[in-house]
This record gives C-alpha cells, structure tokens and sequence, in this order.
C-alpha cells in the first residue's frame, strides 16, 4: 500500500525507502506464516506413529519374554498403521490402527514369567493369557502395566505368590479370573471396592483367610481353596486359628482310631476269604482265554505289511492272556484289550462276541473291512481265528473315546476347547461320510456313539467298529437288543427303529446328530445335569424342550461362552438339530453334515487339503441304499 500523497506533488527519496520497508515487512511475515504451518502438519503426520512403535514394541517385548517355541506366528517387517491388526489373538480398535484393544492368547503354549512389555500396549482393556504354563508372581505394578483393563484371564497356568493389592487401583475391572493356579496369602479387602467388578474367580488355588464380604454375591465354587472362610462358603471365620487346628487334629486322631478298628475286624473276618473270591472270579472272566491258549501254531492274518508277523502266542503275552487288567472298553460288538509288544509299542485287540458266521463267512468280511482305509477310520490291521474265539488286531488310539474326553473329567484335565470340538466333530463327519457314500461296498454304521470316536495323539478322530453289525447275530441287531439298549447305546438309537427294526442311513444320522449335541452341550445322551430335577428324558429331549421355549441358548457348554465363537456354536448346534428331527426324510445325509461342518469351521483350515468326499451323491442314491437296505431286511 502506497503512502498517501497529495496530487500534483512527487515522490521524496523518503517516500521510496518507506514502500521498499513495508514489502519487506510483508515478505518476512508470509515466510513465516508458512514456516509454522509446515511444522504444524509435521507434527500431525508424526502423531500416529508413536502409537504405533509403542503398540509394536508391546507385541515384540511380549513375544520375546513368553514364546520360546514360536508358537505365536508374529512377524514385524510391515510397522504400516493396521499392519499388528490380523495377529492371531490381536484386536485393534481400528483395522487401520495399531492401537491394541484385547491380547487373547489362551491356550497358545506360553512359557515364562508375566510376559514384559505390556505397559506399552497403554489403550488395552482385555488381556487372557489362560491355559499357558506361565508361572512366577503376578507383577506388584500391575496397574501401572494395565492402567485401563476390563477383563483380566490369567487362569490355568502356575502363577505364584500372593494377589497384588495395585489389582485394586484398575478401577475399570469388570471380570478377574485366576482359578487353577499356585496362588497364596489373602484376597485382598481393596479388591472388595471394584465398583465395576461382576465375576471373580480364584478357585484351586492355594489363598487362605476370610473373604472380603463385597464378594459373597459370587458363587461359592468360585472359592474352592481349603483355607478359605467366610460367605459364600458355608464356613465362618469366627473360629480362631488356633481353636481350629485343635479340632482338626482332634478329628483326626479320633478318625483314625476309629478307622483303625474297623478295618481291623475286616480284615479279621474276611480277608482270609478274598484271595480265593478274587481266583474263582480271575478264572471265570477269562476262562474264554485259557481255552484257547494250548491252541499251537494258530497265525494272526495281517493286512499291514509294515507290522510285524504275528501269533496268537503273541497276543495272549502282549495282553497277559486277555487279563481284565487291560481292558481299555466294552461294547455291543465285543471287548477291547491294550496289549504291549515287546517293542515298547501298542495294538488294540478286540474279543468280537459270538458269532453263528462260518469261517469261510468271517474271513470274507474281514477281508473287505481290512481294505478300507481312510484318515478318520480306524484301521483293521489283522484278525485270528482260534476255536469259537474271533479276535480283531487295531491300531493302538492313545487319548481314548470322544466320551472319555468329554464326559470322564479327572484330574489335571481340562475341558475340550471349542477349535477342538469342532475338529474332532469335522473329521468324524468325513469319515462316516466316506462309509455312507465312498466306501466300495458301502457300509452303514449301525452302533455311532461318542464311545466308538477314538483319538489320537493330534485328537484327530477315528471311527471304530464300522461294519461289525453284519458279524452280530441276526436277533442281536433286532428287537431284543433295541429293547436291552444295545442296538447302539441308549440314547443314540434313532426313533423310528422301535417300529421298523431296520437300520438306515438316516439312522446312522440321528445317531451322529446326538454326538453333536455331546460337543456343543458337554452332556451325557441320557443324562442331563443341567436340566430341572422333574426332567427325566433323554438329551434330545432337552434339547427339544429348549427349542419349544425358545431357549435353546441355555443349551450350550458354559466353558464354551465368550470365547469368540458364539456364531459358530449357534449355527454347529442349528446342523446338529438338524440331524436329531424325528422324521427321518427331514434329516440330512452325512456327506451334507460334513459340508455344513466345513462351512462352520472354514476359517480353522481343518479340511484344507481334504479331497476325498468331492462330489455330493444324488438323493436318489441314498434312497436306493435305503431301499436295498430294507429288502436284503426282508429277504
């Protein structure tokens, strides 16, 4: 802007030092101006990145201090924002953000101490490291490491030491889990002021002293320590140490003595009597086996070349002559045996009940058994036919049935997680799929139940005792064993069989149908423990019971919620319905099971390189099975 000048008068030397000032002036405040939004946007640009060098360095310090067995398939090549978000057990706040919300990373072989680095995963609010072998103290600065936890799981490992008091100051605790660990001292009474706190569970440890009052609103099975009082449990803590320790020890000795006499006058009166008992009652369990032991020279007939030659002197050394120290199950077909080689190694022999087939018979059917091989079958490996006596030679399957796994919980032994569960359930599927409708001749079950689904050392499925229906007696197969509950167990039978007497391939669905009803729910076929006392049916039953209330919901296993996979249960307990319907031309066949199965578990790659089962067979060929079915029946 020009300086004001007055017409008809001319510009000083002044004038135009003036003008040259202000456009300098001007020049240096735009240069300026610009400088300062360049470093503003700078800032903006950088801001990100800290988050994300602070939430990678989490995840680094983390894998370094607890996976020493690379369990965990991390790799930080890519630092791009969003590049941590596809981590198995990793969830960002944004996909496109390395801001960690929730590190679930139960069950993925953790060993160490309390992983390090968590303080840099500062916006984290879920944290579950259970079923690791993580041990050493809970850190004393916990809070300061997870300022804004919600969930905290730090159950099933071996953590030691007492419960920090900082847990206290993690204001925003909604659920603590640290049962099934080797914690000890006191719960702390701070804890008692989570305002937010609705699930605490600290049970199987080794806590002892009273428990905070705030905290009798939980259930008392969340406190199962033996020095534990006070509500929930049902003992008081008014008793003082010393007082209590007297009645122990008092109790103690007086139960002794007791015991001590009683066990006395037994042993006085009957013990004498036992061995004698126990000889009659050895001798007549295996007097089957002694009949058959003189018998010389008789070979065992081995469809695996790589297993060695073989005789019944063998197999009655490897069993200790069939003693019922070995027997490893029972069922409608038989009695199975472990045996132990020399080697060191195992094989499954199994004593099949009578049989009116001839020889040349059995040694036909052996013969098409011994040719079918498929991942989720038991294999046959050979048979021997001493006198009456017909004994079948299995591999050997080390983690037992599906219904030890699911139903004979000891010890030191968890539940089946959900990604096994529904493993187990896939390959099962796929090979019963394979006898209904890839198998040459094809093959119906006829005996399905969570104790013929073995498993082996990978919890890979096997089914055993397929085609052993044709060896039964005609009678067994019909209205006598219906009735006695052994045309498949009680619970598996298919409803329709009570009058028809005919077995189907539908029927061999039902009975599948209620094994996956035993994945989803953890209940026994014919016993439900968590249905109302006046219940008295069967779990299909329940199940059906459920549905017409709509709460089917209630039917899951509780070990199975919130663990991510509520969809996956919802539509895996849709298919198993649908296998159970009462009619059974609504039913699905096993290879449509199989495939709804897959798609349940798609993301898991179970059956990625499955390519046995390709095409569908045409419902006109299941019918036709259904009808040779009932004509061979009839003839």
């Amino acid at each position: 802007m020009l300086p004001f000048r007055h017409p008809g008068t001319s510009f000083s030397s002044l004038d135009v030092e003036g003008i040259q000032e202000l456009e300098h002036t001007r020049m240096a405040v735009k240069y300026y101006f610009t400088t300062i939004i360049q470093l503003l946007f700078c800032f903006m640009l950088c801001q990100p990145c800290y988050g994300t060098l602070s939430d990678i360095q989490c995840l680094k310090s983390l894998k370094e201090s607890v996976d020493p067995n690379n369990k965990l398939k991390w790799t930080f090549s890519n630092t791009t924002e969003g590049s941590i978000c596809g981590f198995d057990g990793v969830e960002c706040w944004h996909p496109n953000e390395n801001k960690i919300l929730s590190l679930r990373l139960g069950s993925m072989e953790l060993k160490g101490h309390f992983p390090n680095g968590l303080e840099n995963c500062s916006s984290m609010t879920l944290l579950d490291l259970s079923s690791n072998s993580l041990s050493g103290p809970i850190p004393a600065d916990i809070s300061k490491q997870l300022p804004f936890i919600t969930n905290l799981d730090l159950s099933y490992n071996s953590f030691s030491g007492e419960i920090p008091e900082s847990l206290a100051n993690c204001t925003y605790l909604n659920t603590v889990n640290l049962q099934n660990n080797k914690l000890t001292g006191a719960i702390p009474g701070q804890l008692g002021l989570l305002a937010r706190l609705n699930q605490f569970n600290v049970a199987n440890n080794q806590l002892s002293g009273p428990i905070p009052s705030s905290f009798s609103k939980f259930a008392s099975s969340n406190f199962a320590n033996q020095g534990l009082c006070g509500k929930p449990l049902s003992n008081d803590c008014t008793a003082t140490s010393s007082s209590r320790t007297g009645v122990i020890v008092g109790s103690a000795v007086a139960g002794a003595v007791i015991t001590l006499i009683i066990v006395g006058v037994i042993l006085f009166f009957f013990l004498r009597k036992m061995p004698a008992r126990k000889k009659e009652k050895d001798v007549e369990e295996n007097k089957w086996a002694k009949t058959i032991k003189g018998a010389k020279g008789v070979k065992v007939s081995m469809f695996e070349k790589s297993v060695a030659k073989m005789k019944l002197n063998d197999l009655m050394k490897a069993t200790g002559d069939f003693t019922k120290d070995n027997i490893i199950g029972t069922g409608r077909s038989g009695t199975m045996y472990k045996a132990t080689l020399p080697d060191g190694s195992f094989l499954a022999i199994k004593r099949l009940q009578d049989t009116q087939h001839s020889e040349s018979q059995f040694t036909s059917e052996m013969s098409t058994l011994g040719s079918v091989r498929q991942r989720n079958l038991v294999p046959l490996l050979g048979y021997c036919i001493a006198k009456k006596e017909r004994l079948l030679v299995y591999k050997y399957m080390p983690k037992g049935s599906l219904y030890d796994q699911l139903h004979l919980q000891t010890s030191g032994k968890k539940a089946l997680d959900w990604p096994l569960r529904l493993k187990i359930a896939i390959g099962a599927a796929r090979g019963l799929a394979w006898l209904h409708h890839s198998c040459n001749p094809r093959i119906l079950h006829r005996n399905i139940s969570s104790k013929c689904i073995l498993l082996d050392d990978d919890y890979e499925p096997k089914i055993s005792d397929f085609g052993l229906a044709r060896l039964m007696n005609p009678i067994d197969t019909h209205l006598s064993t219906f009735v006695n509950g052994e045309f498949g167990d009680l619970g598996y039978v298919a409803p329709e069989y009570a009058h028809t007497l005919v077995a189907t391939p539908k029927g061999d669905v039902y009975s599948f149908g209620v094994v996956l009803l035993e994945l989803v729910t953890g209940e026994e076929p014919t016993q439900v423990s968590n249905a109302p006392e006046n219940f008295k049916g069967s779990l299909v039953d329940w199940i059906t019971y459920l549905s017409n209330n709509s709460i089917i919901q209630d039917a899951v296993d509780k070990c199975l919620i919130g663990k991510d996979s509520d969809a996956e249960l919802l539509q895996f307990r849709k298919v198993a319905c649908s296998c159970v319907l009462s009619a059974p031309k609504e039913r699905p066949s096993l290879f449509e099971v199989y495939q709804l199965l897959r798609a349940v578990g798609e993301k898991y790659h179970f059956s990625a390189a499955d390519d046995e089962l390709k095409m569908q067979p045409q419902n006109a060929e299941v019918e036709k099975l259904d009808e040779l079915i009932v004509a061979n029946h009839m003839s």
